[in-house]
């Protein structure tokens, strides 16, 4: 069923509490996981069972701190469980996905609740906008210049941001379709069996040109997407990964942020990497000299291994690295040239299986083998 949600003097963060709160009042979900404000001006996901404090609810916040994907598998991944309502940007809910294919999450009881992203900061530029001109200033003026110039990139946007070519929501049980106009009201996508707990929605809602802002957007996206890819790969050709990834000191931030690495026990935390000291005089005699911390190329090389072809590129590993490395467009340079290889594109639908987890009798025989 396709709606409209009222939006009342210009306010759709109004109009979008609103509706949540009628999932919340209405019994279609008992908790809420939505990015929350909190009182120091950051917002982070919440898991909110209290209608009267969405008021707090801030999904279109152009901020963005974690994945929170990672949070919705915590709140469905095991029985007993409620019926969870999780908001979620395109990026994260690829990222979802990915998760149910590797068993860290479940759909089964989960209302997923997609809203188109304009973009984001990264946390600090997103506090200073929002010091200078307001919260809902900052995600407006972004929103509006994105319809009215969506070939123009926005250069303070988070890396990934700037070169991500999905901004929309494309599968949710609900998705609010900003970029379809929010002026007359909020365009939402919902089942019959949610809608007809709510209060009527206007419906159908007025036409929309949807699918040309997304295809515009997308495509200035893309080029600047291409153009990185490109300098990234002569860097990655010229210098050698090793050379890109030289200034890691091992904190382990890009591993611990990123939405798809979720082993409980990291092999980089385990014994075989608590070297014994006599070690490390070994390699530096034997060497000459032996870079500390260590092991930092397998660390990266592992990562790749194992999450190249489920990277969605939402870039929180970039954003987390405090030297300033450039890891998200390593891992997505190569994961488009793997993806490809596989014909997969992560997040692209639960029923499509990971290639590195699916075993077919015949496979090898694509590249020869009898």
């Amino acid at each position: 069923m396709k709606g409209l949600i009222l939006v009342e003097s210009g306010d759709v963060l109004a109009a979008i509490r609103g509706f949540l709160k009628q999932l919340l009042e209405t019994g279609t979900v008992d908790a809420l996981l939505v990015p929350m404000e909190t009182p120091a001006g950051t917002v982070t996901p919440a898991l909110v069972a209290d209608p009267a404090l969405l008021d707090a609810a801030n999904p279109l916040a152009p901020v963005m701190g974690l994945n929170a994907a990672r949070m919705a598998g915590k709140v469905s991944i095991r029985e007993p469980r409620g019926r969870i309502g999780v908001v979620l940007r395109p990026c994260e809910l690829r990222a979802l996905v990915e998760l149910v294919k590797l068993q860290q999450a479940s759909l089964d009881d989960l209302v997923t609740i997609g809203v188109d992203c304009v973009g984001t900061y990264d946390v600090p530029v997103y506090l200073g906008k929002r010091l200078e001109i307001g919260d809902q200033r900052s995600w407006r003026e972004l929103y509006d210049h994105l319809l009215s110039n969506p070939q123009s990139p926005v250069s303070d946007l988070r890396d990934a941001c700037q070169m991500c070519e999905k901004p929309q929501v494309e599968e949710a049980d609900v998705t609010l379709e900003l970029f379809a106009g929010v002026d007359a009201g909020i365009p939402a996508s919902l089942p019959n069996e949610i809608a007809e707990n709510l209060p009527p929605l206007l419906s159908p809602p007025p036409a929309g040109g949807r699918k040309e802002t997304i295809e515009k957007i997308a495509a200035a996206r893309v080029q600047v997407r291409d153009a990185r890819f490109a300098e990234m790969q002569k860097r990655l050709e010229d210098e050698g990964i090793e050379s890109v990834l030289a200034a890691c000191v091992r904190c382990h931030n890009c591993m611990t942020v990123c939405p798809i690495c979720y082993c409980k026990t990291c092999l980089f935390k385990s014994p075989p990497f608590e070297h014994e000291p006599m070690q490390y005089l070994h390699w530096a005699q034997r060497k000459g000299a032996y870079r500390l911390p260590a092991d930092t190329m397998l660390f990266h090389l592992t990562r790749l291994n194992h999450m190249v072809l489920s990277c969605v590129g939402c870039g929180m590993c970039t954003s987390n690295c405090p030297a300033d490395l450039p890891v998200g467009r390593v891992f997505r340079t190569i994961g488009q040239q793997v993806q490809a290889t596989f014909d997969y594109e992560p997040g692209r639908s639960v029923d499509e299986p990971l290639p590195l987890i699916t075993f077919r009798e015949d496979e090898w025989a694509e590249v020869g083998e009898e």
